[in-house]
């Protein structure tokens, strides 16, 4: 099968169905992260990532806590991107080949903060951006404003290399950060801060799970 091909065909559709980003990562040497279980894993050796733009509008009206139209927005996004994931899954199997679409949210550990698989890591190896000082993922163009979604295959894909870009000088995050989880490395993230105020908008009523977008609205792209 010709690995070109193959990728240029996922990636159209993609696109056609309302990605923004998209990339593959070879995820043969981190299966051992995955919270799935290794003999469904033993044979998906690519991933494809998917990223859908978040509303710059209902972002720039977040200031220090998030709002209820980010909220619904959020949510839709992710179930967008699962409903993309599937049909790509769809297109994938019509083929002959696995297909494990991993939902865009949804989280096993809410203090560590995980799920099945890091999906910022699978959109680092895949080549839409970095990990930032805020601990998501950042693209050159986008900023941290998208939502991203994977599908693990054994689809024969060519696959992208990790970004080599980097923050910077930008400390907007970090000026922006309600409760100041955020640092000058991204390695010194404090997770734990983090979800004490995502426990602290979910309680006061304003969303109906943890999220937060503060950090999300500041870092803006255009790198």
């Amino acid at each position: 099968m010709d690995t070109t091909n193959n990728y240029n065909l996922l990636k159209e559709k993609a696109m056609e169905l309302g990605a923004r980003l998209f990339g593959v990562a070879d995820i043969s040497g981190v299966k051992n992260e995955f919270t799935i279980a290794a003999a469904v894993l033993e044979k998906l050796d690519r991933a494809v990532c998917l990223g859908a733009a978040l509303s710059g509008p209902i972002l720039d009206e977040i200031e220090d806590h998030p709002t209820k139209l980010y909220f619904h927005h959020y949510r839709a996004v992710n179930m967008m991107l699962d409903q993309i994931a599937l049909r790509l899954s769809g297109l994938i199997s019509g083929r002959g080949f696995s297909a494990l679409p991993i939902p865009a949210s949804q989280i096993l550990d809410w203090v560590k903060q995980s799920a099945h698989l890091s999906h910022k890591k699978i959109g680092y190896l895949a080549g839409l951006g970095w990990i930032g000082r805020n601990n998501l993922l950042v693209n050159r163009q986008l900023g941290s404003r998208f939502r991203i979604v994977t599908i693990l295959t054994d689809m024969p894909l060519k696959s992208d290399s990790p970004a080599a870009d980097g923050c910077g000088d930008c400390r907007a995050c970090i000026q922006a950060c309600p409760r100041g989880a955020i640092k000058q490395r991204r390695e010194d993230f404090d997770h734990t801060a983090c979800f004490e105020k995502l426990k602290e908008f979910q309680n006061s009523g304003l969303v109906g799970q943890y999220i937060c977008g503060v950090c999300v609205k500041a870092c803006k792209g255009r790198y």
